[in-house]
């Protein structure tokens, strides 16, 4: 049977678009002069106020520069900064859709994100510069439509930065006002989901899917950090550590800030010594991150290399985009005291889907927490059919942040979800008898390098692309050091080529220049005879995932 949330059902208004939840007219318990984004290493920062007024002034000049119309997308391919939100939030005024893409993409998978999506502009930094240059060529999109964003402007003068379409020019005296909208139908944000195909596809969130996230997500995190406010009653402070183009820090770190009143500490990238610093420069209280970065903190030892450090202010951590083991929550309690809680979502579900109290983390440890409110779940088996509590099954999903489609896509949409409505997961999960949900393993062979999707299909095309390959099949397997799934082919080689280390090394490194950096193949390569598959040729992972596990077996030191 289905199983409803736990928490009381909420309110959510069917009419209101993200930017009037933002930024509408309603009760805020912070005021206007709040600062609400500043850069770790510069300290420059954007109260509510400005970001609201500069926002506008952007969403302005897209439709009086460029004649921006409802539905046109802005992609994004740039890593963190404090300006990311102004030109997504004044897309979102304007109308538009942003499509926000990882910037470790290669100029091809960038390409086939800005043809997919349709995008009408695209927004990078100098640094990314000449992928993007090279990506919008590949699919006509002219250099005048490419944005700069940060401190620098591009030394050929080849394309614009964002500033220009905030500065008046030629303004008409129209465009005063936020664009009209249809949250249930209109897109706020088209993102890419990887698949085991290969392909990534196109994740379609409309307006009324995100204010519904939002609003669960302010109801169980918003409120368990509102109790815990300190004596200024400024509120908390969150570490910007995940990137702006992933849908878990677009939604708890960009835009739960703005809504909670939360100071977010922008890091444009990860890096210990630098987290470490801006926790103590700002009283940092919490932060959303992946398992890899509570690996660090885990090992990072008060007077090792982080001697003076003190995290005093940091209340919790909260991890999500790929599971979680015990021993790293442990790890981290033990060396600063700080509790680690889990929480699962998906680019389908706008990012929550189940959350775990700060109270609770120690009590049910490895639980990704309970089912956020108005949602609902079954854990079902092979069969379809509902199984008993405790045991494992498909989670199943039913809600309002529940997306509607895969864009232009009506095949995967299909098979995404079930007869009755609710989205399948791919997630192995149980349930406890309190309504603590467990992911105990995934159905779907999406590899997830430090929470990053790797499609394993995408690797096999790549290398059978090689003249020395005839056959490869790619696995993802375990990287206990760094807590994460590593990549990892097995590879038939073409007659009268010499299996060796050396060809296996040459592999790699060929692959490598093909793809983002979190698609290598870390794992290596392995030589193998054949790739077990079905008479249709479907690809039999899961045993070569078993070869894999007797393999790191046979490998363990006998006793």
């Amino acid at each position: 049977m289905p199983y409803s949330s736990t928490f009381p059902p909420l309110d959510i208004p069917e009419t209101v678009d993200l930017w009037t939840l933002l930024f509408g007219d309603r009760p805020r318990d912070f005021p206007p002069t709040k600062e609400i984004l500043t850069c770790a290493e510069t300290g420059r920062t954007y109260t509510w106020a400005e970001l609201r007024g500069v926002s506008i002034e952007f969403g302005k000049g897209l439709k009086e520069q460029w004649r921006w119309r409802k539905g046109d997308v802005l992609a994004f391919y740039t890593p963190n900064s404090i300006d990311t939100p102004i030109l997504t939030l004044g897309a979102l005024w304007a109308g538009g859709t942003v499509s926000p893409a990882n910037p470790l993409y290669t100029a091809d998978e960038l390409a086939f994100q800005l043809r997919d999506a349709c995008a009408k502009a695209l927004v990078t930094q100098v640094a990314n510069l000449p992928a993007a240059i090279s990506a919008a060529q590949r699919v006509n999109l002219p250099l005048d439509r490419i944005l700069l964003l940060g401190a620098h402007h591009d030394p050929a003068n080849r394309v614009r930065h964002f500033t220009s379409l905030i500065t008046p020019r030629n303004t008409t005296g129209t465009s005063q006002a936020a664009a009209t909208l249809d949250p249930k139908r209109d897109l706020a944000f088209l993102v890419y989901s990887s698949g085991t195909t290969g392909l990534p596809k196109g994740v379609c969130l409309t307006h009324h899917n995100m204010v519904s996230n939002l609003l669960q997500a302010s109801y169980v995190e918003g409120s368990q950090w509102r109790a815990r406010r300190g004596a200024d009653g400024r509120g908390d402070k969150q570490l910007g550590i995940l990137p702006f183009f992933h849908i878990f820090g677009l939604t708890a770190g960009v835009l739960l800030s703005v809504h909670e009143g939360w100071q977010l500490v922008v890091l444009e990238r990860f890096d210990m010594a630098r987290a470490l610093r801006a926790i103590e420069r700002y009283g940092i209280t919490f932060a959303y991150v992946p398992p890899p970065v509570v690996l660090a903190f885990g090992k990072k030892r008060p007077g090792g290399a982080a001697k003076g450090s003190h995290l005093g202010s940091l209340k919790a951590l909260h991890s999500g985009a790929a599971p979680l083991t015990r021993e790293l929550t442990e790890a981290v309690w033990n060396t600063w005291k700080v509790p680690v809680k889990q929480g699962y979502g998906l680019s389908e579900t706008c990012a929550f889907v189940c959350c775990q109290v700060v109270d609770e983390w120690a009590k049910f440890m490895g639980s990704v927490g309970k089912l956020m409110p108005n949602m609902e779940a079954r854990i079902v088996g092979e069969d379809g059919r509902d199984v008993e509590e405790g045991e494992a099954g498909e989670l199943w999903l039913k809600g309002p942040n529940v997306f509607p489609g895969y864009f232009n896509n009506p095949e995967r949409t299909k098979e995404a979800f079930s007869p009755d409505g609710y989205f399948k997961t791919g997630d192995v999960f149980r349930r406890d008898k309190r309504g603590n949900f467990y992911c105990v393993d995934r159905i779907k062979e999406l590899i997830k390098y430090n929470g990053y999707p790797v499609p394993p299909a995408e690797l096999e095309g790549i290398l059978l692309g090689n003249k020395e390959v005839a056959d490869a099949c790619v696995i993802g397997v375990e990287d206990q050091a760094n807590a994460t799934e590593v990549p990892r082919a097995y590879v038939v080689l073409r007659g009268g080529v010499e299996a060796s280390e050396a060809k296996a090394q040459e592999l790699v490194v060929w692959v490598a220049a093909q793809v983002a950096p979190h698609k290598r193949l870390r794992g290596g390569i392995r030589f193998v005879d054949q790739v077990p598959k079905l008479p249709s040729g479907k690809v039999l992972r899961r045993i070569m995932r078993e070869q894999a596990k007797k393999e790191q077996r046979d490998a363990w030191p006998k006793l």
